[in-house]
């Protein structure tokens, strides 16, 4: 079945990653070569490594893109206990490592570092596509179909959080509650327990006080610029500065240390500074591609597990690369979330990539109505 089925994968889509891929290795290079140079002595420093994350993560699309979806929704109860332990474990003294404060990296020998959060967003994906394809109809109902997977993202969401890394934690409970509302669940349930959930949000953002001054530079960077307000300033200053066509490649002054943060989670202002708005455009021209085929496959996926997997990994990638650009154009409050396919991060390019592997493999289904073994039929 598999084999009489099986078309060739969504090539637009597939171009499109690539894309983006190259062109974040490109400006990863430019946007960190000065505070390489004076850190570790090697300018090529992050492009380096950003090279081989991009080849490893190029490498495992391909072969997850072989790989029958149906395979994946089999493992999926031992990729939840493997993310589980190691969202756990990262919290351990001697076992994740710590920078910037947090403690959200598992050392892999020498500079190499994993983060058990990134696979936590596409585990979450995973579970709830499996859990709301086999409970059909029952998602209607609150006890039943809502609070179990509830639990689970209440749980994903409080071991994220404890690194502390609120950016990830509020992203996760986005693309889940996008999830059921796309699975069925009545909106009065999820209206219901967002108005209960917004106070302990609410205790969560501005009981810790880096927290609250993000809030508070976020509705007036300009109160306090070389404090809580830097970042967004410098963000806009590098933006505005670009014009309609850039500075050129290369060329950014803001990357002479002004703007903190400027190959992960600011990459998308020294775009827009090198190469203007166009450039800019470009970025989110191309991520719109992947949006559109992402959720083309979705549609036309031959069942109704096939067809949540599919937005779901698509939902992420377009919630994330929504709040990144919010965060660099001042729309929304800083989050710390890298932006897919292009900020320096090997964890977050890997899993991006092994999801869009996946969405590649369900599009070689998209249309004919067979799921393989052990598809339900799409409702």
């Amino acid at each position: 079945m598999d084999l009489i089925h099986r078309r060739a994968p969504d090539y637009v889509l597939l171009f499109a990653v690539i894309a983006l891929i190259a062109l974040g290795v490109v400006m990863v290079y430019s946007a960190s070569s000065i505070v390489a140079a004076d850190a570790v002595g090697d300018s090529a420093f992050f492009f380096k490594r950003q090279a081989l994350w991009a080849a490893a993560g190029l490498f495992a699309l391909l072969v997850v893109q072989r790989v029958h979806y149906e395979k994946l929704r089999r493992i999926t109860p031992i990729v939840l206990l493997l993310v589980l332990a190691a969202l756990v474990l990262v919290l351990m003294p001697g076992v994740g490592r710590v920078a910037g404060g947090a403690r959200r990296w598992i050392s892999l020998g020498g500079p190499l570092a994993f983060q058990p959060a990134e696979a936590a967003k596409l585990a979450l994906v995973l579970y709830l596509a499996n859990f709301l394809a086999n409970r059909g109809p029952d998602i209607g109902h609150l006890p039943r179909g809502v609070v179990p997977p509830l639990i689970f993202m209440g749980l994903v969401f409080a071991l994220i959080l404890a690194q502390p890394d609120m950016g990830t934690a509020v992203l996760t409970t986005l693309v889940g509650g996008a999830m059921l509302f796309t699975a069925g669940a009545r909106i009065r349930h999820l209206a219901g327990l967002a108005f209960v959930g917004a106070p302990l949000f609410a205790a969560a953002v501005f009981g810790e006080a880096y927290r609250r001054q993000r809030i508070l530079a976020f509705l007036n960077p300009w109160d306090d610029p070389q404090g809580s307000g830097f970042h967004i300033i410098q963000s806009l200053l590098a933006l505005g500065s670009g014009g309609l066509f850039g500075a050129g490649l290369g060329n950014s002054r803001q990357k002479f240390f002004y703007l903190p943060e400027r190959h992960t989670d600011f990459i998308f202002s020294i775009v827009g500074e090198e190469l203007g708005l166009i450039g800019t455009l470009a970025v989110v021209g191309l991520l719109a591609v992947v949006a559109y085929r992402g959720f083309q496959v979705a549609r036309r996926a031959p069942d109704r597990y096939a067809a949540l997997l599919a937005g779901g990994i698509t939902g992420m990638i377009v919630l994330q690369a929504v709040m990144n650009i919010g965060v660099t154009t001042g729309v929304l409050p800083i989050t710390g979330v890298p932006l897919p396919f292009l900020s320096f991060g090997g964890s977050s390019l890997l899993v991006t990539m092994i999801g869009v592997g996946i969405v590649l493999n369900i599009s070689q289904y998209a249309g004919s109505g067979v799921g393989g073994p052990g598809s339900a039929p799409a409702q």
